[in-house]
């Protein structure tokens, strides 16, 4: 099946090359989207200029004069060396319109790639609360998982647990030798909160101490060698932490599918396979007892991948090489959401992969951290934001917003709609900026309820709902949407015709952001059109039905939107 806006596409393309081969050449044919006013469509005759020894403007006008009629081509103009195509709008309108609400729900989505995707988003160390600067990574992944699904993919979300380091190693030392009643009570009622102190003191204690340091140290190498009562230990100690996050995940409707445990890939002998196979390879070199991979041959400047320390135990790269060779048995393709501080190791570990031949080869999606106006949060110095204290704070903020607008509102569903509208607003306004960016954390941002925010989109959805609950549109009901001829019409046809283009792109670009503006867009067209253009007062019958039936589509297509950033679309605010 191919959507509207692809079949005007597919004409328009088929049309140049079938133009470029009667002027006498051949090349690729790239589509543009021209400025507004321009056309819907446009393609650059530069490129062609020296094949064709002419100048592209003269391309343009030899091409667009071959126009003469089409099925989705309304007009083609010929300006300044492009070619601008227009599409047939009153065609445009008919299909979207029945095309959005013959597949509802799955409006948007695209075919089935009968292709199985491993994504790993989070594998957050679980010694305490995931704070602000962290939250980037689950939302920035489980906004890939709901993209990539309604793409077509086959997904399965992990979560790699490192119970092997020395953070989970501090933290267990911490719960055996830290008397509770010596530390600051938690700041709430939650495992990973309580936890969290533990782990906080037993850093404290292994900076000032050489002694602790030692017995740290000492269990991170016992669980190397596969002691089962220390990694016991560490698990009994972790696991009440993974808990406190998982439930702090939950609160964004972030879930796993599975959790795969570090340490699993030393008990199975992967990681000693790993170790052996790179000594093996040629490239790998001994200094003081060490193994490393120098990177100078692989482009990496003077750096060099140490695999094994000079003691004998790997470092977790190593064992993050097994997980990624388990991983690539298992799926067609693998992504990794990682901060940007792991880029040099993600590229070792890459490296290290193609030269154990591993059948799949990881693409990672790097984000930069959110950072408080003063720095970067640090759960083991406790300067932090909690995510736990963002959504709360999110819901007290939301609460009073949606009491000052419905008095008339039981206290019951106002919370429930400030629920949707926080955990909307923590999500859209971390998703809504590109990954590589920086965002600095300020309260007024984050909790933001106007112009380019989860609220502004949410009430859109639900004025379309208060529409259609005066006067409903019926899924079967005959649309002549060709009556739709206003700008605002035309403009909101066109953008809702947009959304599988969207979807198509984020998921190939791995750029989230991009659903976020574009549900933008929508909402901000749906405001206009409404403005303009009278739905339930059109006066002419069969005109109301098409603007009714407009409202529904632009309903569908913000819903499934939001459902991609994992934002409720409420039908009242």
């Amino acid at each position: 099946m191919k959507y509207p806006f692809e079949l005007f596409k597919e004409e328009v393309k088929n049309f140049i090359r079938a133009s470029l081969r009667e002027l006498g050449c051949e090349g690729e044919v790239k589509i543009e989207t021209p400025p507004a006013g321009k056309g819907d469509l446009s393609f650059a005759c530069f490129p062609f200029s020296k094949l064709l020894k002419k100048p592209p403007e003269k391309i343009a006008d030899e091409i667009a004069s071959r126009f003469k009629e089409s099925k989705w081509i309304s007009k083609v103009v010929s300006e300044n060396g492009y070619v601008n195509f227009f599409v047939n709008e009153k065609r445009l309108a008919q299909a979207t319109i029945d095309i959005i609400k013959k597949l509802d729900e799955s409006y948007g989505s695209l075919e089935k790639k009968h292709k199985k995707v491993i994504i790993e988003h989070t594998s957050a160390n679980p010694t305490g609360p995931l704070h602000v600067g962290r939250a980037r990574n689950p939302i920035l992944g489980d906004t890939l998982v709901r993209i990539y699904r309604f793409a077509g993919y086959d997904v399965e979300v992990q979560f790699y647990v490192d119970d092997m380091g020395k953070q989970v190693a501090a933290l267990a030392w911490g719960i055996k030798n830290i008397d509770p009643a010596t530390l600051t009570p938690p700041s709430r009622d939650k495992p990973d909160h309580y936890f969290v102190r533990f782990y906080q003191k037993a850093y404290q204690l292994m900076q000032e101490k050489e002694e602790v340091n030692r017995e740290i140290s000492k269990i991170v190498k016992e669980c190397e060698g596969g002691n089962e009562e220390i990694l016991k230990m560490i698990e009994k100690a972790y696991m009440k932490v993974l808990d406190g996050i998982k439930q702090s995940l939950e609160r964004l409707d972030i879930r796993f599918d599975r959790f795969v445990v570090e340490s699993t890939f030393v008990k199975n002998g992967s990681v000693a396979k790993v170790v052996e196979a790179l000594i093996k390879s040629g490239y790998a070199r001994k200094e003081n007892g060490a193994w490393y991979i120098d990177m100078k041959p692989f482009g990496i400047g003077d750096k060099r991948f140490y695999f094994v320390r000079s003691d004998g135990t790997t470092l977790y790269a190593t064992r993050d090489i097994a997980y990624h060779l388990w991983k690539a048995e298992r799926a067609d393709m693998l992504i990794n959401v990682l901060g940007e501080d792991h880029k040099l190791e993600a590229k070792q570990v890459e490296i290290a992969l193609k030269i154990l031949g591993a059948k799949v080869l990881p693409k990672v999606v790097f984000y930069s951290f959110i950072t408080l106006p003063g720095g970067k949060m640090s759960t083991r110095k406790g300067r932090v934001v909690y995510l736990d204290d963002l959504i709360d704070e999110a819901m007290e903020r939301a609460y009073e917003e949606v009491r000052k607008r419905r008095v008339d509102l039981s206290d019951e569903r106002l919370k429930k709609i400030a629920e949707a509208v926080a955990t909307g607003c923590v999500r859209y306004n971390i998703i809504r900026i590109q990954p590589e960016k920086d965002i600095v954390f300020k309260w007024e941002d984050a909790l933001n309820f106007e112009g380019n925010s989860a609220p502004f989109i949410q009430y859109a959805h639900a004025r379309a709902c208060s529409i259609l609950r005066k006067e409903k549109i019926e899924r079967e009901e005959e649309i002549d949407a060709t009556l739709l001829e206003h700008e605002q019409e035309i403009k909101l046809i066109k953008l809702l015709a947009g959304f599988p283009e969207v979807v198509n792109d984020a998921c190939e670009s791995n750029r989230p952001n991009l659903v976020a503006n574009y549900l933008f867009d929508v909402a901000s067209q749906f405001n206009q059109f409404y403005r303009d253009c009278p739905v339930l007062r059109a006066g002419d019958e069969n005109l109301k039905r098409a603007r009714l039936a407009l409202v529904d589509c632009t309903r569908i297509t913000l819903r499934n939107g939001l459902q991609l950033l994992g934002i409720k679309a409420l039908e009242e605010m």
